[in-house]
């Protein structure tokens, strides 16, 4: 039977420690009773002899050390998963906040996931087409890899991600029908510190209630949710699309199980349902954020810029669950939202990041200023796995060649345009200037297309020929 216990002997931030407690287990979920009646849960992190340290999830403010009553259940997180969560909407702990009914669980899954055998891995091979140029043509993206989106703080990058859910297919359509079909193809979208105030009421009514709850500052954070929320019910897939919100004012320790949660949903889907699933999660920074608080309340070691040494290997956990496996027919593909500090890419989130990733698309401020649409910058832009999803029979036998041949002109054109700041156009030579225009058109004709265009990778590759004529 479960063990209980009032022996909690202090709180420090987001962690609880328990004295007197016999055979507690590392990773164990504890359930607590607050003197008001409300529970809470939390996880097992260390154990030393008799005392555990256990952290919160829902935060630990009323917790106190007489009255609260703390039951060890011997077992590890796990998340109640089914084909019906699409559709709904979920706090950051897997709880529903549009006014439905608890989800009927198919299975109860270890949030951590299960370990993949590398060598069961298939190798990422068929391109998906999103519809916009620069990430077509340049950066072209398989189905089930992960590539991150590199933003900062006022740049369009939920409207990118919302953009390429909207339009991502695959460019060849397999000898599998059922394969492209769009019920075979579902969204598992988590938001970490984003909106605030998410009432519990019907989905329908869910964006008038975001609109007048909580602070200026929730207002604020809240566009985030109701954004992505509304874009996915105008083009009619919001039944293919299952939410995890976690909101600016909720708990900042329960963004390190939001994401965890949202791809045990989205293995569940790829390898039970044999969906092809598409992982948004943003913001990769906040989730950094709350790992380096709970490090802190620890009194580890701290590393780079405060972040804890282990964060590197913390991401992978995250980063490599997505992918394709022996046997089954779904996939999943992930794309997380970074936003870099001060527009440093060398600050650690972004670094670690790209490590572990195969690739990134880097959204650029001066793009952005000068009133560019999609402000993707190529040049620090790359998908390592793009070289086996192009080509003949995939795409067309000249995307390689046109791709690097739009690289080599474009990086002319930036070292001519720095040049012409220190010499002037005067001092250029004929070839110079014909860099120089190819520069603009490639950006406003190229980079540049409206938010409900969508491109075919053949439009994009024929407008790269008309260029570099």
């Amino acid at each position: 039977p479960p063990a209980a216990y009032r022996t909690v002997c202090g709180v420090n931030g987001p962690l609880v420690v328990l004295d007197n407690v016999k055979f507690a287990q590392y990773a164990e979920i504890v359930n607590f009773t607050l003197p008001n009646g409300s529970s809470r849960s939390g996880q097992v992190l260390e154990v030393l002899g008799s005392k555990a340290i256990v952290q919160v999830f829902e935060g630990t403010s009323g917790i106190d050390a007489k009255q609260t009553t703390c039951e060890f259940t011997g077992d590890i997180l796990r998340t109640p998963v089914s084909e019906d969560m699409l559709g709904r909407v979920f706090n950051g702990s897997a709880k529903p906040i549009d006014g439905g009914p608890a989800v009927m669980a198919e299975d109860f899954l270890d949030i951590n996931g299960q370990p993949i055998n590398p060598h069961g891995r298939i190798y990422p091979e068929e391109m998906i087409q999103t519809g916009i140029s620069p990430i077509d043509v340049m950066n072209s993206i398989a189905r089930g890899q992960k590539i991150p989106i590199f933003s900062a703080a006022g740049l369009p990058h939920n409207e990118i991600a919302a953009q390429i859910c909207r339009q991502a297919g695959l460019v060849k359509k397999s000898k599998d029908v059922m394969d492209y079909h769009e019920d075979n193809f579902a969204i598992v979208f988590a938001a970490m510190g984003v909106s605030g105030g998410a009432p519990a009421v019907p989905s329908s009514r869910l964006l008038r209630a975001l609109s007048c709850r909580g602070s200026p500052r929730a207002q604020v954070n809240m566009e985030t949710a109701r954004f992505f929320k509304a874009d996915f019910e105008e083009n009619g897939s919001m039944e293919n699309v299952c939410l995890f919100l976690n909101l600016a004012n909720d708990p900042t320790i329960e963004r390190i199980i939001t994401p965890r949660l949202a791809l045990t949903t989205a293995e569940f889907l790829a390898y039970q349902c044999e969906k092809h699933v598409l992982v948004i999660l943003t913001d990769m920074s906040s989730y950094a954020e709350a790992l380096r608080e709970v490090s802190a309340a620890r009194e580890e070691v701290p590393g780079r810029r405060g972040f804890p040494g282990y964060m590197y290997t913390d991401l992978a956990t995250i980063y490599e669950r997505a992918g394709r496996v022996e046997g089954r027919n779904g996939s999943i593909t992930q794309i997380p939202i970074l936003t870099m500090p001060n527009d440093d890419i060398t600050h650690p989130i972004p670094d670690l990041t790209g490590f572990i990733t195969e690739g990134q698309i880097y959204v650029d401020r001066q793009l952005h200023n000068r009133q560019i649409y999609p402000p993707i910058n190529v040049l620090p832009s790359l998908s390592r796995l793009m070289k086996s999803a192009i080509g003949e029979g995939m795409t067309r036998k000249d995307h390689g060649d046109v791709s690097n041949q739009l690289y080599a002109c474009y990086a002319i054109g930036k070292d001519v345009q720095a040049m012409k700041a220190v010499v002037g156009e005067e001092a250029l030579s004929p070839d110079d200037l014909l860099y120089l225009e190819f520069l603009h058109k490639f950006e406003k004709q190229f980079i540049a297309q409206g938010p409900y265009e969508k491109r075919s990778v053949f439009e994009s590759l024929d407008l790269g020929w008309q260029l570099l004529r």
